[in-house]
C-alpha cells in the first residue's frame, strides 16, 4: 500500500466535513445552529440529554413492535376504560342527584327497609362485596407465601 492511499481514505475532521456541507455556508443556518448549540448545552453538560434519546429509543422500539394486533390490543383497552369511567361518572352524578333531591337523608332503619325490599340496591350491594372480595383474593396471592421453585 502506497502512503497516498492511507491520506486519501484517512477520515476527515469536522471542520472540513462542516465546509463540505453547503447548508452549512448559510450563515442563518449557523446562527439557528449557535443557538441550538447554546440552549441544549446544560442538557448535554448535566447528562439529561442521554435521558432524552434514551426516551427516544424506547419510543421508536415501541413503534417498531406495534403491528396491527397490539394496536387493537390497545384500542380495545382505551375504549373499554373510557366506558367504565363514563359509566362510573354517570352512576355517581345520578346517585347524587337522587340524594340531594331529598329534604333530609333516610335514618339508618329506613336505609336498611329499602336494602331488604329493593333487588337494585340488594343486587348493587353484592356487587360491592364481589369486588371486596377480589381485592382481598388478589391481596392474598400477591402477598401471601412464594411458592417453592
Amino acid at each position: 500500500m502506497s502512503n497516498e492511499s492511507n491520506t486519501t481514505t484517512a477520515p476527515r475532521s469536522l471542520g472540513q466535513a462542516l465546509e463540505s456541507v453547503p447548508a452549512l455556508q448559510d450563515p442563518a443556518t449557523v446562527d439557528g445552529l449557535a443557538d441550538l448549540i447554546t440552549k441544549a448545552a446544560p442538557l448535554i453538560q448535566g447528562g439529561r440529554l442521554h435521558n432524552i434519546i434514551d426516551l427516544l429509543a424506547a419510543t421508536s422500539d415501541v413503534i417498531e413492535m406495534a403491528d396491527e394486533a397490539m394496536v387493537q390490543k390497545l384500542m380495545a383497552l382505551y375504549e373499554d376504560g373510557v366506558s367504565s369511567v363514563w359509566a362510573l361518572s354517570n352512576t355517581l352524578r345520578y346517585a347524587s342527584a337522587q340524594a340531594a333531591q331529598e329534604d333530609t337523608p333516610p335514618s339508618v332503619w329506613k336505609s336498611l327497609r329499602r336494602l331488604n325490599q329493593d333487588e337494585d340496591v340488594r343486587r348493587g350491594l353484592n356487587v360491592a362485596l364481589n369486588v371486596i372480595a377480589e381485592f382481598g383474593r388478589q391481596s392474598r396471592a400477591s402477598y401471601g407465601p412464594m411458592p417453592e421453585d
